[in-house]
């Protein structure tokens, strides 16, 4: 029997799929990469040891626990030659693509012997899969080719550089040969701040729900998800959603947590009448691009358009700034 690697997107995934018999070794690929810094870096040792220590800020884990996964995930990749066949199984939402294409990036760059590489991706998520239904999607296992490693490794440069317009040009290029990069890509630009009331996506669709009376927030979680149709985000990264916007007063809390409301400034900021930059300064990462005061990216949710900007403080209004 051949030696199998599964790369997977989480442990979750695995559980099911060991409970399933499905061949093999596994690799959870453990990172929620549409948030924080993912900059350019030669070696993907540099990048985890970014990564563990954004996680560790983020109060997920402690930052030895966390480094140490990471190395000993990056150890399992650089050791590939060890296995015969590789099958990557990731889904379709924003989520898994950008560690599908982080790891087909790393491929692209660092195989250096043979290796066969395959791939399994459907609209289906592998999470809520049943034991019995699992295997069937090895039907579903495609070869991964040297174009599908060419364009991984250009969606991965564009997603880590430093201003967003490579990964904007993505939408102009084909991407059938990964169908569910374009969508994911696009959801990706509407997670900056949008022209209008400086909110993410995220954040809008949060915010309407509460303002729409659903104050417990494992049911504004749900009702929030429900705008999604490649849900992508944990409810971990949501709630410092919340939190934010109990800080700023966007939104107060009563009952230890257990009921939120909107307030009035909450209310004109999801209106347009004030912009979310206007009460908070903004430092952020997307990618491999650090938003702050000096380097403002905007989604223009009309024109569909990722531009430049700059915070007037005098004015009170976003100026944009022609790239």
């Amino acid at each position: 029997m051949l030696k199998i690697l599964n790369i997977v997107n989480g442990d979750v995934a695995i559980d099911i799929m060991k409970k399933g018999n499905i061949n093999g070794h596994f690799l959870p690929w453990r990172d929620f990469l549409h948030e924080g810094p993912v900059p350019q870096k030669d070696d993907i040792s540099q990048l985890s040891t970014i990564r563990a220590s954004f996680i560790h800020q983020q109060g997920f884990g402690k930052l030895q626990e966390l480094e140490e996964d990471f190395q000993a995930r990056d150890q399992v990749l650089k050791h590939y030659h060890k296995y015969h066949k590789i099958i990557l199984w990731f889904e379709h939402d924003l989520y898994d693509q950008l560690q599908l294409i982080q790891i087909l990036a790393w491929f692209e760059k660092n195989a250096k012997e043979s290796v066969k590489l395959t791939l399994i991706s459907t609209e289906q998520y592998i999470g809520e899969c049943s034991i019995q239904d699992i295997s069937k999607l090895l039907y579903y296992e495609k070869t991964i080719t040297k174009e599908h490693l060419e364009l991984a490794k250009k969606a991965w440069f564009a997603f880590s550089s430093p201003a967003p317009l490579k990964w904007f040009d993505l939408l102009k290029i084909d991407l059938s040969l990964m169908p569910f990069l374009k969508k994911s890509v696009q959801r990706m630009l509407e997670e900056y701040p949008n022209s209008k009331n400086g909110l993410s996506r995220s954040e809008h669709q949060a915010l309407l729900v509460i303002s729409k009376g659903v104050n417990n927030p494992k049911e504004i979680f749900r009702e929030a998800q429900n705008y999604e149709k490649e849900k992508f985000m944990g409810d971990i990264i949501f709630w410092k959603i919340l939190d934010n916007f109990i800080e700023y007063k966007l939104i107060y809390s009563q009952k230890n947590g257990q009921i939120l409301e909107i307030t009035e400034f909450g209310e004109k900021i999801l209106e347009g009448e004030l912009h979310w930059l206007q009460l908070k300064d903004i430092d952020r990462w997307i990618g491999g691009v650090h938003l702050e005061k000096n380097n403002l990216w905007c989604w223009d949710i009309q024109k569909q358009h990722i531009n430049k900007y700059y915070y007037s403080q005098a004015l009170k209004s976003l100026l944009y700034i022609k790239n």
